[in-house]
């Protein structure tokens, strides 16, 4: 029954933000923050993760193939299919469950145990429109930016290898990355819409938790540990049941 509470409820407080809507210029400028806490400075640990990823990728799959019947350019196909596919919008995602998914449940539960929500709500202001909405719709806007900054600096990453070791030849790399290219556009739509899906989670289940946290400062840490749990499964089971829809 619990489960079926949390659900009910997380539904009512996404369904709360709709039938209140505050100013459009209120959204604006709280969005253009949110832009800018969760995207932009996220950027670095998913530019560094991606190069690193892609790096690592071309070593273990060139050292990988023996047999002399598959040709060289599989390597660079390989780490388009990966990056692609399920690195940069899943993985990414799971990473970013931690660092985003924690920040915005320890902001909205300070917020809560201090009452300044209880001060929002008794000024008239609906404070899941104005505090959850921007995040939303900020992480929405800009996950498909990091997602394709990670495709871009793995395939920089990989290519740094390549031309660096004997492993695969720059020209042969580049051409697995250039192959099959009629499924590169359907590949990239189906990595963004991924990326719109889980940015929907983990903002929304994170915002859930920490909007609704009680108590003091131990109850704000496990608003945070399971605003992260619980987006990385529901990350996992969408992900499955994307692909299932998508890919089969």
């Amino acid at each position: 029954m619990t489960l079926f509470y949390h659900i009910g409820k997380y539904f009512m407080l996404m369904f709360s933000m709709f039938t209140r809507p505050e100013k459009g210029s209120v959204y604006w400028n709280r969005t253009m923050d949110e832009i800018i806490q969760l995207g932009i400075k996220s950027l670095g640990i998913v530019i560094i993760m991606s190069f690193f990823m892609g790096s690592v990728l071309v070593i273990q799959t060139a050292t990988a193939i023996d047999s002399p019947l598959l040709p060289r350019y599989t390597v660079g196909f390989t780490l388009k299919q990966s990056m692609i596919l399920e690195f940069s919008p899943t993985i990414i995602s799971l990473i970013l469950a931690g660092k985003i998914g924690s920040n915005i449940a320890s902001e909205l539960g300070t917020m809560r145990i201090r009452e300044q929500i209880d001060a929002l709500d008794i000024m008239g202001v609906n404070s899941a429109a104005y505090l959850i909405a921007p995040k939303i719709i900020g992480a929405m806007f800009f996950f498909p930016i990091i997602v394709t900054f990670s495709m871009f600096f793995g395939f920089v990453g990989g290519s740094f290898i390549a031309a660096t070791t004997n492993l695969v030849s720059l020209e042969d790399f580049i051409f697995g990355i250039r192959s099959f290219s009629t499924d590169n556009l359907f590949m990239f739509t189906y990595a963004i819409e991924k990326s719109l899906i889980f940015a929907f989670i983990i903002t929304s289940i994170s915002s859930y938790f920490g909007y609704y946290a009680k108590g003091g400062a131990l109850e704000v840490g496990k608003a945070s540990t399971n605003a992260v749990v619980y987006s990385s499964i529901f990350i996992l089971f969408a992900n499955v049941l994307i692909t299932q829809l998508v890919l089969i």
